[in-house]
């Protein structure tokens, strides 16, 4: 498929889902803020650079893109998750691996007369979950996948102010939420459930079926002269209909502009694209050269992924040389080819460590920016060293990235030192 089929197609210029197709299989499925733009960024000459051989190969095995419009942004959003999850296509699923996927998950009710609540939660929670977490036991409802972390929060927080729930922050911020409207009356059950409901079809593409339940609820509520509550359906109603979707359309520019692609050596699994940002920070802990240790942790899609921290007891060291150590836990992270490489690298220092981090990867052959974290006198982040393109677009991630890393070193050493002492 070249550029020519892409301009007699007519795709329009709207909120959507479109298909790339081989007759009638379909190979691909995306959401675009615009259908015409979106796919038209597919048969750029530097396709191979900011998408990888994976999707450069869909264009040209695809024959045909077909597309379905939606309201909006956040519409698409969703109807992309349940046409993934329906079809399956090949060149999705490898676009990136199932446990990095995020669902919308939605907890158990508790048992209708049962005053203890066993069986489940008095009031359903809602909320994201990771691939590598979800537990189909635990849970009632499981949408997804969402390929964007950041898209699918910034989802979520336009569905709670249409339809409030509680989430897994509410029982710290009740107060709170309530003032800003983000839970409901938790004293009306009913109406509480009606929102769940009502998210339940939101995520399974029903808005029509939502706004005629809706309808129906606000003439009840009037009808009993409870007046209040049919006005907050008049609200969600007209939310519903005209959603303000700008916060998502934002994330959408995010995502398209995302960091490079990981290319080079023999790691034929890391060559292909995946649509959200991983970024390792590292960091060197000891004192006076004695129980050194290093540590990597994961910042994806701007939050910190504890559960892929890792620790590194340093072998080849046996003084204070922070480089050295730097770049022995740098070249053991990376012949684990079956962790998933990073698209940034952070390290703690200046010059000499962005330096050695540099020389590791150029040694292995893999194209993965690094940036250094400079600290002033008192430790505190002074600059950001190396891969400028990256620095200031991702200031917040990098500078968290790091942040986490000194703190695991440091708790990572003192544990370590307070067992060598007891032994």
């Amino acid at each position: 498929m070249d550029i020519k089929y892409h301009k007699k197609s007519k795709l329009p210029d709207k909120p959507g889902v479109y298909f790339f197709k081989h007759k009638k299989q379909i190979l691909y499925i995306g959401k675009a803020t615009s259908l015409k733009d979106r796919t038209k960024s597919y048969f750029s000459k530097d396709l191979i650079e900011t998408r990888g051989p994976l999707l450069v190969d869909m264009v040209y095995k695809a024959d045909k893109i077909d597309w379905q419009e939606t309201d909006s942004v956040l519409e698409a959003l969703i109807l992309e998750a349940q046409l993934i999850k329906k079809h399956q296509p090949y060149y999705n699923t490898r676009e990136k691996d199932d446990k990095s996927f995020n669902y919308v998950c939605i907890t158990k009710p508790a048992r209708p007369h049962d005053g203890s609540g066993a069986g489940g939660e008095e009031l359903p929670r809602v909320i994201v979950v990771r691939g590598r977490n979800v537990k189909h036991s635990v849970f009632n409802k499981i949408y997804g996948p969402y390929t964007s972390g950041p898209q699918l929060r910034e989802a979520m927080k336009i569905i709670r102010r249409i339809f409030p729930f509680l989430d897994d922050k509410s029982k710290n911020y009740l107060e709170f939420y309530k003032q800003i409207n983000l839970v409901p009356d938790l004293k009306d059950r009913k109406l509480y459930m009606q929102n769940i409901r009502n998210i339940k079809l939101f995520f399974s593409g029903k808005k029509q079926q939502i706004l005629q339940n809706l309808k129906k609820e606000m003439k009840d509520y009037a009808k009993a002269r409870e007046f209040e509550k049919a006005g907050e359906i008049k609200r969600q109603m007209f939310a519903l209909q005209h959603i303000n979707d700008v916060a998502l359309l934002k994330q959408e520019n995010f995502s398209r502009s995302s960091l490079p692609r990981v290319r080079g050596g023999s790691h034929t699994d890391k060559n292909f694209p995946v649509s959200f940002a991983r970024i390792e920070s590292y960091d060197i802990a000891h004192m006076g050269g004695k129980n050194m240790v290093g540590v990597m942790t994961v910042v994806e899609d701007g939050e910190v992924a504890k559960n892929e921290y890792k620790k590194f007891k340093i072998r080849t060291q046996n003084n204070a040389n922070d480089t050295g150590a730097l770049t022995e836990v740098l070249e053991r992270r990376l012949a684990h080819t079956e962790w998933q490489y990073p698209n940034l690298i952070v390290v703690d220092g200046g010059v000499a460590q962005l330096h050695a981090g540099m020389s590791v990867l150029k040694k292995l052959g893999l194209k993965i920016p690094v940036v250094a974290v400079l600290k002033d006198e008192k430790h505190k982040p002074k600059d950001i060293l190396g891969a400028s393109e990256f620095t200031k677009k991702y200031k917040r991630e990098i500078l968290l990235s790091n942040s986490e890393a000194h703190r695991f070193a440091i708790a990572y050493h003192k544990n370590l030192r307070n067992r060598n002492f007891l032994i």
